[in-house]
């Protein structure tokens, strides 16, 4: 038996234990997350802890975030719009098609990694200034973001294509992706930042070279021996009718992204009014602790995705049913625990990134208000995920704008005027959203989960 096949095997997305199976794909996705995360977590601890400067230092990465989170939005376009692609494809025996999809969106994810390199360096200043700059904080906001502007390639290669690599049921090496790339970080972020001196500018280039490594793996990968799909040149040139269907079911998780840039902007600028500083960098704490919360789950839903989105192309409704039902206990199990944690240890969280006596005491108190509804926060991720996975482009894309453009961000700016504590007033925004955003949510799954399955079937 060769190795492709025995890949194929132990994965077998249609057939056996369901349970089982998400656990098999999800455990590794999971890994990869939260890896991942202390990838992008791992340059605000070094940086927060730099002496005398870094709280000031870790303001001004903060302000980099929605930029960073730009270039992650349209990762996320190609690689969590083709990859359910894919998926489906292969599901109903379409292995050239499958193919196909895959050569569009690395096309596509060059093309836009190269348009965004050049605005990005050409407007970096006048960005960061909207988002809050100070004269403090720009400084180092400035050194961070042009260095890591230049590795938008190696970034959107390999958050964009490692999606193509779960899809074919090879979790593990998706997994290892993510690990070469942070173990690179760990390594050379106080290589650079502490033993050569280079401060901010050390972190962004750390950054950037381990996501490069990170693309080389991927692109290897996915020209070896072991993957099902292959990168083929004659599948480069983009076709309109092949990459529309990815783009329309990858508007979802880029607005997501998207918004969450729009949304730190609004954060960041009402509380640089409002508190100046010191809030502003409670909030790069705050939206580093909420991944946290959010980047196992999102490695969870990962894992589901790729069973849904088989078994919804092979008819098999009832496996559907049994995934997105798991998922969801799993998801709402995990965030109602980390809220818990959260609420009862505030200060243990903080510490991780700076314990500076002032903003340590505004972000104590700021992070309880600020994660005040997230433990239900589970089940819209969940519901969203499969909405997503299902092809179900339109209503994913109206749950992720109703939380952020349409309740969270006009919040932000409407609530100060009804509460004498202004910056009180713009982190109490994030709770209100998420309470209304996951019962909107909730009842659209209800109503509408059935009719879509049904669908399927026809």
């Amino acid at each position: 038996m060769t190795a492709e096949k025995k890949s194929v095997k132990e994965v077998n997305l249609g057939e056996g234990s369901v349970g089982r199976l998400l656990v098999k794909l999800a455990v590794p996705s999971i890994v990869a997350q939260m890896v991942n995360l202390l990838y992008n977590m791992v340059d605000r601890i070094y940086i927060g802890h730099i002496p005398g400067s870094g709280d000031i230092a870790l303001t001004g990465l903060g302000l980099c975030f929605p930029i960073i989170m730009i270039i992650t939005a349209f990762s996320n376009l190609i690689g969590a719009g083709g990859a359910p692609r894919v998926a489906i494809h292969m599901g109903k025996g379409e292995q050239e098609q499958a193919e196909k999809t895959m050569g569009n969106c690395v096309a596509i994810l060059v093309l836009l990694a190269v348009i965004l390199t050049v605005l990005l360096e050409l407007f970096a200043v006048p960005l960061l200034n909207i988002f809050g700059a100070s004269d403090n904080t720009l400084p180092y906001a400035l050194s961070y973001l042009r260095i890591y502007v230049v590795g938008t390639l190696c970034v959107m290669i390999s958050l964009g294509l490692n999606p193509f690599i779960t899809t074919q049921g090879f979790s593990d090496v998706a997994m290892k992706t993510v690990i070469i790339g942070a173990v690179c970080n760990i390594i050379l972020d106080p290589v650079f930042i502490f033993l050569l001196g280079m401060g901010v500018q050390g972190a962004a280039l750390a950054t950037i070279l381990s996501q490069g490594v990170s693309a080389v793996w991927v692109l290897f990968f996915l020209n070896g021996k072991r993957t099902k799909l292959r990168l083929k040149k004659q599948h480069l040139k983009i076709e309109w009718k092949v990459i529309a269907p990815v783009l329309a079911l990858g508007v979802s998780p880029f607005v997501m992204g998207a918004t969450e840039s729009a949304l730190n902007i609004a954060f960041n600028s009402s509380l640089a009014k409002y508190g100046g500083d010191v809030a502003v960098g409670a909030m790069t704490i705050l939206s580093s602790i909420m991944q946290l919360q959010f980047m196992p789950t999102q490695g969870l839903t990962q894992g589901a995705q790729p069973i849904m989105s088989f078994n919804y192309g092979a008819a098999k409704i009832d496996r559907v049913k049994k995934t997105y039902r798991l998922l969801i206990g799993c998801c709402l199990a995990y965030t109602m625990a980390f809220w818990l944690a959260v609420q009862c240890f505030p200060q243990m969280f903080v510490k991780i990134f700076n314990d500076t006596p002032e903003l340590l005491d505004t972000t104590t108190w700021a992070l309880r208000i600020y994660f005040a509804t997230s433990g239900i926060f589970g089940i819209q991720m969940a519901v969203q995920q499969t909405f997503l996975s299902l092809g179900q482009a339109k209503v994913s894309l109206f749950i992720a704008c109703l939380r952020k453009i349409i309740l969270l961000i006009p919040l932000i700016y409407l609530l100060p005027y009804f509460f004498e504590d202004k910056v009180f007033a713009v982190f109490l925004a994030e709770p209100v959203s998420d309470f209304i955003s996951v019962t909107v949510a909730a009842v659209l799954f209800l109503f509408h989960i059935n009719k879509i399955l049904r669908k399927g079937v026809q």
